[in-house]
């Protein structure tokens, strides 16, 4: 990697969001370090560098505590000052609560909250200490409502939703900025993986990841809090969710998460 070019950091980099993000950068002229825990990281890498920047994937499973450690040594091990830092590897999860493994309920804290957590932990206090960077994290307009059949998942993004806020005062001043991505359902493998293609959400059209990574990348250029992205649709319902009661929107979220609605 060259010191000429400003240098970005991506997890849940091979594909969705994430790949957009990561490739919003590219064109944007950053070098970039990609992670993500599975094996289409590699082909994605490939196609970042046919942008002409330098890429290194780091294929490291966010999940375990020794997973970011890994992740963060080789940032360090770069030797560049992380200009920007996107956190948005997350997984998720439908289904009635009772009922779906308590294994893939604790992956997604252990995924959205506590790797989220730990990987800025250590990013932002190297960016305190330059008094420069910028950090993008992806929530999700699920963080605004009550996720009936989506309980856990829904709570997480409310978690880091909340959490970005509250860093984005205590860091208000200084020369670095937080951002938060907040997509509605977007075009990606997080359907499928979540068990959610026979829900109506899981079967309605759904947003361009591409637009929602553009949208998302000139948000945090112009040191934005938040951004509800992409479609007229998910702006309406973020809107929406301002002011209706958290019952009514646990009663639309149920329409939308239980499993063979219609």
């Amino acid at each position: 990697m060259t010191d000429t070019k400003p240098f970005a950091v991506i997890t849940g980099a091979s594909s969705g969001i994430g790949l957009e993000l990561a490739k919003q950068f590219a064109d944007h002229g950053f070098d970039l370090l990609v992670n993500a825990e599975d094996a289409g990281l590699s082909s994605a890498a490939a196609t970042l560098r046919d942008t002409g920047v330098d890429v290194q994937a780091v294929q490291a499973d966010l999940r375990s505590h020794d997973g970011v450690e890994e992740l963060h040594a080789a940032i360090v091990s770069t030797g560049r000052p992380v200009a920007a830092a996107v956190l948005n590897a997350g997984v998720g999860q439908g289904g009635a609560f009772v009922e779906i493994d308590l294994a893939d309920e604790l992956e997604i804290i252990d995924v959205n909250i506590k790797a989220t957590v730990h990987l800025a932990k250590l990013l932002l206090r190297d960016m305190v200490a330059r008094d420069e960077g910028r950090m993008l994290i992806t929530s999700s307009i699920a963080s605004t409502m009550p996720g009936t059949f989506q309980a856990v998942y829904n709570a997480s993004k409310s978690f880091l939703q909340s959490w970005a806020e509250a860093l984005q005062e205590e860091l208000d001043g200084t020369g670095i900025t937080i951002t938060s991505l907040m997509p509605g359902p977007t075009e990606t493998n997080f359907f499928r993986r979540a068990d959610m293609e026979d829900t109506k959400v899981g079967r309605a059209s759904k947003d361009d990841p591409a637009q929602v990574a553009k949208q998302g990348f000139d948000a945090l250029m112009a040191g934005k809090d938040k951004v509800v992205a992409s479609s007229l649709k998910s702006k309406a319902q973020g809107v929406a969710n301002k002011v209706l009661p958290d019952r009514l929107k646990a009663v639309a979220h149920r329409k939308m998460a239980e499993p063979e609605s219609r």
